[in-house]
């Protein structure tokens, strides 16, 4: 009897951890750990933060869910090249996300700067906005670190508001983040520079880092977040059907840059004061003002206003709202990036200092997910003095990664981190030959040449 009812109770608790709500079950819970590290300009040797990286614990009560966090990610941030004094600094922070997100049936609520999210490794989401504007009584930019305070207020009332992700490349890191006094965050999609297709800034090349995710053009791409209106935010690509159907593919931004060389109107006609003529100096895409919208009927790969579609997910089979990390073709950020400029939910979701409501603590008892050779590579190959492993996707748990000689010993072995995607191997040492490379969830090998 005691044996059928523990049968029965093991049962129960599985059929109760099926049935979570996915805003409960895929944060990147840090268990074994981990800690955030960081670069300064000039040493190129990551530094340990002594912090604990991603969510520290996750509780949910009957509405939301409470993500308490460090906002510290796995992968090393910085060095941030603009001047921004700022290191990356535990935020001992908790968000409340809503657990039964509604659409918005009424005016919709206009993002804002800061905190307007949350990715899974606990690291803050913000908008295109860096609080920089065209003030146009003194034909310069206001607002933010360096410039004079904008008349009237924060920078989000003047006609032409600065797009961080153009303006502030320069100070981003190689994971496309940077701090706020201290509070790191991301703009747009959360992959490393240097895994773009095209790659559009140096950074990685002296302070090598990585992302939350690496974009893979032939699956779905990962959960990677929620906004504050509850909705999950999903990568770069998606069904190309709503419905589930269609295959895989880049899911598609429907803003573009508008024709125009004078900043004197709005995309809707709305006559404002005029911001800079486009020019080097102020090219097309610095202001959030110089994307249009445009609707695509009938090509369902394409996003709404709020960057986002109504959709079936692997996390949502039945369908669900979802916001996008949207890029271009060469995987370079696509505006609005990631929520906005409007949320298309209800916003009660928040950064709190406290819970206030009977919740239960999530444990995540889930072991890793199986591997195949489409899901990992070895590369350069062959190669004389490094090799990386590269982990397709999202890495949800820490997996081993080994490197076995010729004869079957155990040369180095290593692990990828949970919410990272490379590990790195010095081989420079090692005699030339062939040799094995094996990782955790997978039970075949590939084979690493060493010149």
């Amino acid at each position: 009897m005691k044996k059928t009812f523990l049968t029965l109770a093991l049962f129960w608790i599985a059929l109760v951890r099926a049935q979570l709500n996915p805003a409960i079950t895929n944060w990147l819970i840090n268990t074994t750990g981990l800690s955030g590290s960081h670069y300064v300009q000039g040493n190129s040797t990551p530094i340990n933060d002594n912090v604990s990286a991603n969510v520290q614990t996750v509780q949910y009560g009957t509405n939301f869910v409470y993500v308490s966090t460090t906002g510290v990610p796995a992968y090393v941030t910085g060095p941030f090249l603009d001047g921004n004094p700022s290191l990356t600094a535990n935020q001992n922070a908790i968000f409340k996300i809503p657990l039964n997100p509604s659409a918005n049936n009424g005016t919709l609520t206009n993002t804002t700067g800061g905190n307007i999210g949350i990715f899974i490794n606990g690291v803050a989401l913000f908008d295109y906005r860096d609080g920089v504007a065209w003030n146009t009584q003194t034909n310069a930019l206001c607002g933010g670190p360096g410039f004079p305070p904008c008349p009237g207020g924060p920078a989000a009332n003047m006609s032409w508001n600065r797009d961080a992700v153009l303006a502030e490349k320069p100070g981003f890191d190689c994971s496309k983040g940077h701090p706020a006094n201290g509070n790191y965050h991301h703009h747009q999609n959360p992959s490393a520079f240097k895994l773009d297709l095209q790659v559009i800034s140096t950074i990685c090349d002296l302070y090598d880092a990585d992302g939350l995710y690496a974009i893979d053009a032939n699956q779905h791409s990962p959960l990677i977040g929620f906004a504050y209106d509850g909705f999950p935010i999903y990568g770069a690509y998606g069904f190309k059907n709503a419905d589930g159907t269609g295959g895989i593919t880049r899911i598609l931004s429907g803003y573009q840059l508008r024709n125009i060389n004078a900043r004197t109107h709005w995309a809707d006609g709305t006559d404002v004061p005029d911001g800079p003529t486009v020019s080097t100096s102020y090219p097309l895409g610095y202001f959030r003002e110089d994307y249009e919208f445009i609707m695509h009927p009938g090509q369902e790969q394409y996003l709404d206003a709020s960057n986002g579609r109504f959709c079936v997910t692997p996390e949502y089979p039945n369908g669900t709202y979802c916001y996008f990390a949207t890029v271009d073709e060469n995987w370079n950020s696509a505006y609005p990036y990631v929520v906005g400029p409007k949320f298309h939910g209800v916003v009660s979701g928040a950064k709190v200092t406290s819970i206030t409501e009977a919740v239960t603590t999530y444990t995540n008892s889930a072991g890793l997910t199986a591997l195949s050779a489409n899901d990992w590579q070895v590369w350069p190959n062959p190669t004389g003095n490094i090799a990386m492993v590269q982990v397709n996707g999202l890495t949800p748990k820490s997996r081993k990664v080994m490197l076995y000689d010729a004869q079957g010993r155990l040369v180095i072995q290593k692990e990828v981190a949970q919410g990272s995607t490379i590990v790195y191997f010095e081989i420079d040492t090692l005699y030339q030959g062939i040799y094995l490379v094996k990782v955790e969830g997978d039970s075949k090998a590939k084979t690493l040449i060493i010149q």
